[in-house]
């Protein structure tokens, strides 16, 4: 950990980072929760242990790429405990009205892609808010840890997936 001399200078670093990125943090959030209340409590557990894992962020790679890495991972935890916790805390109907007053506001182009997401599994999640994102195969493949093959693959089955969800 750094000195305590230091860590203004590192929190300084650390805020402006994430400034620059907080569309990121935006689109992970939206796209593992639609609760405000949970989305807000996965913000900041993305952002604590974006601070936590700071000091050994090592410039490798792309801060984009490291934050990206950090978020999904912390999200597809975060959605699996929650999922988990609601399939005893609520029923599907009111968990169908939670999703449909979430996206009532939204273009409807823009409500059936989050419906089509929120359909998918935490992998498939995270591969297509990365793709939707403008990142290269090679970029999600660093974010995912798994391979360019495997990535084009994967977002080509969930391209046909998507498409075939839409027209039934």
């Amino acid at each position: 950990m750094p000195s305590h001399r230091q860590e203004p200078e590192l929190q300084e670093k650390f805020q402006t980072l994430v400034d620059e990125h907080k569309k990121i943090l935006y689109k992970v959030c939206n796209s593992y929760c639609r609760d405000p209340d949970s989305r807000d409590d996965l913000a900041q557990e993305i952002i604590l242990q974006l601070w936590r894992s700071f000091p050994k962020f090592d410039g490798r790679c792309r801060f984009s790429t490291w934050m990206y890495r950090i978020a999904l991972n912390i999200a597809i935890s975060f959605y699996r405990r929650e999922t988990t916790r609601r399939r005893h805390l609520i029923s599907g109907e009111q968990h169908l009205l939670e999703i449909a007053g979430a996206t009532e506001s939204q273009p409807e182009d823009v409500r059936l892609l989050y419906e089509l997401i929120d359909e998918l599994d935490p992998l498939e999640k995270a591969l297509i808010l990365l793709y939707l994102d403008g990142n290269s195969y090679q970029e999600i493949a660093d974010v995912l840890g798994i391979t360019e093959t495997n990535v084009a693959t994967k977002i080509s089955r969930l391209k046909t997936k998507m498409k075939q969800e839409l027209h039934s």
